[in-house]
């Protein structure tokens, strides 16, 4: 049971960081993809006709999408060690955390990704009517999540 007078604080969306291996690159424009969802397996049961059960199956963990202002090229280095044709190349995965900044950029929330690597990269659209920032999206798939609160 909590606290008499005490409740959770819920912090703004926009103020986040992303760290891959333990360095922060950069601050990101926007990330998604942070979900965890159960397969739902259905079960019926001779005889019994009211209802079906509902078994817990695989969890799922969706790709993770980060999108930035283009202005080195890390994330592209970072796809480029898994698009190598080398047979002796090592394929070496890596960790990283999402991390929710609350007043002052203190760290609130944080989740833990593992097993990553980068299955997508996206460079920016150039369009000369336009007026805005360049933006590269990368694609993150990884093989699960882990919440921290505080740090």
């Amino acid at each position: 049971m909590g606290e008499t007078g005490r409740r959770p604080e819920a912090y703004g969306v926009y103020h986040f960081a992303v760290e891959i291996e333990g360095v922060q690159e950069a601050f990101f424009r926007s990330c998604s993809g942070l979900k965890s969802e159960a397969e739902v397996v259905s079960v019926q049961e001779g005889g019994l006709n009211t209802t079906e059960h509902k078994l817990i199956g695989r969890t799922k963990h969706p790709n993770l999408v980060l999108k930035q202002g283009f202005a080195n090229a890390f994330l592209w280095e970072k796809r480029l060690q898994y698009v190598n044709d080398d047979p002796g190349a090592p394929l070496t995965r890596f960790n990283g955390t999402i991390i929710q900044l609350g007043p002052g950029g203190k760290r609130v929330h944080s989740w833990q990704f593992t097993k990553a690597w980068v299955c997508k990269w996206e460079g920016p659209d150039f369009d000369a009517s336009k007026n805005e920032i360049s933006i590269e999206t990368i694609e993150i798939a990884h093989e699960g999540l882990t919440y921290k609160a505080g740090l």
